[in-house]
């Protein structure tokens, strides 16, 4: 091996370490639960679906316009979703936030249970057993929330448990809409 060919060879690792470095220190700072999609600034999609609650009852993404509101998307299997579940109870009747629920691919019989035991904070909530609706609005794992305005556009996204923490970029944005709305 000739000297140059060592000495690249001695510089490798260090050029590695650097780009590893560099790759790491962009992700510092930047929000996990901040998940963007490219739902933002689209509408809705279109779906007709059964509620969660009564299965003769057919909603559209049309039942959800005319105030802002959140879109939650959650099920009976998210450990996540339980922990977030009395948060949703307590924004939807402290501060009147409207929120339509997903029930994500998941038992019919045990997300009503769950509503009648836990609460229920939604507005109503669509029945997703297959996911179809889940896919369409691009998710990635529940529990997720997403913010739209009064004509049902995506506004933001969060992934993620919607706590104390999460709350505040949401709920701001919620009652610019609000005003916005009246």
């Amino acid at each position: 091996m000739n000297t140059t060919t060592k000495r690249l060879l001695m510089l490798l690792p260090t050029l590695l370490a650097f780009t590893l470095g560099l790759f790491l220190y962009q992700g510092i700072g930047q929000d996990p639960n901040k998940m963007e999609s490219s739902l933002i600034g689209l509408p809705l999609p279109k779906f007709n679906a059964q509620t969660l609650v009564s299965p003769s009852k057919n909603v559209t993404q049309a039942d959800m316009l005319g105030q802002p509101a959140l879109v939650n998307v959650w099920a009976t299997w998210c450990p996540t979703c339980r922990a977030e579940h009395e948060f949703l109870l307590t924004i939807a009747k402290q501060e009147n936030i409207r929120i339509y629920g997903v029930n994500y691919h998941d038992q019919r019989p045990a997300a009503q249970q769950w509503l009648q035991d836990l609460g229920d904070p939604y507005v109503f909530s669509v029945f997703d057993p297959k996911g179809v609706l889940g896919i369409n609005l691009g998710v990635v794992g529940a529990p997720e929330t997403y913010l739209i305005d009064a004509q049902g556009v995506v506004i933001d996204k969060l992934t993620g448990e919607l706590n104390e923490r999460t709350w505040p970029l949401l709920r701001s944005q919620y009652l610019t809409l609000l005003q916005e709305t009246n």
